[in-house]
């Protein structure tokens, strides 16, 4: 008789260690949630889907744009930035055919170009001697492009404080646009660096940037292919190459990955 009391002893106490096992997992659950809501982003936070039935229910949500998270600097400072979103503005600038080369995101183009190995030359043959080449021969220095521009902005900064006692990026567009073809037609004195040949780097990288694939953080929303009607990266064309001539809405790499 004793045996069977300790035996439903034991069970009942079984039994309660199993309803407060489950108790403390939805505890835990919820106040998961809970947490979560309150501090977004944090560890409980970020394993919270939050898909929730406004993004199901709104359809304006679903039509937001997110945010393009490759706009971040990997070469420039904040200062550099500004100067080459100004100075390509003013080689690419805005007007009634589209955006320019700043709404473009031309800038952070130049600046992870500048982050990798192009802005390295690593596939140049940089070893000496250095000669002064002809232009036809292109670029014969012992500098890479990424050293070229941090020399060249800090000799375009000491230059637009000289000539108008400002720093480039606060100058009118006009005086912007007089620096610059003081750089393009070498009136700068500069030591270190030809003028010229920073003005042809810059304008070929901002045109790169207008035009390039999305991908690489230039040419926003394939705003520079529309204005010129490129269709972008399509994988075929075989549907439509009899017939008349058809506009074809831009795409770009990553809708193929």
């Amino acid at each position: 008789m004793d045996k069977e009391v300790i035996s439903l002893a034991d069970d009942k106490n079984k039994e309660q260690a199993e309803r407060e096992r489950l108790s403390r997992r939805r505890f835990i659950k919820n106040s998961g949630y809970a947490v979560g809501g309150l501090a977004v982003g944090g560890v409980l936070g970020g394993v919270i889907p939050w898909d929730t039935d406004e993004k199901k229910t709104n359809p304006q949500t679903k039509n937001n744009k997110t945010t393009n998270f490759t706009h971040a600097l990997m070469n420039f400072s904040q200062n550099e930035f500004k100067m080459v979103e100004a100075a390509s503005e003013r080689i690419f600038p805005k007007d009634e055919n589209g955006p320019g080369a700043k709404e473009l995101g031309v800038a952070y183009y130049i600046d992870h170009q500048l982050a990798g190995s192009y802005g390295l030359n690593a596939r140049d043959y940089m070893q000496p001697p250095f000669f002064h080449g002809e232009k036809v021969q292109g670029y014969q220095g012992r500098l890479r492009r990424k050293e070229i521009f941090r020399i060249a902005l800090k000799e375009m900064q000491n230059y637009s404080q000289k000539k108008y006692k400002k720093s480039f990026a606060n100058l009118s567009a006009e005086e912007q646009d007089a620096i610059l073809t003081d750089f393009a037609e070498d009136k700068v004195n500069l030591m270190t660096v030809s003028p010229s040949g920073f003005f042809d780097l810059l304008r070929s990288m901002t045109l790169e940037g207008v035009y390039s694939d999305p991908l690489y953080s230039g040419n926003k929303d394939m705003d520079g292919w529309r204005m010129r009607n490129f269709p972008g990266n399509q994988m075929s064309y075989s549907d439509i190459i009899t017939g008349d001539f058809k506009e074809i809405p831009p795409k770009s790499l990553r809708e193929h990955m």
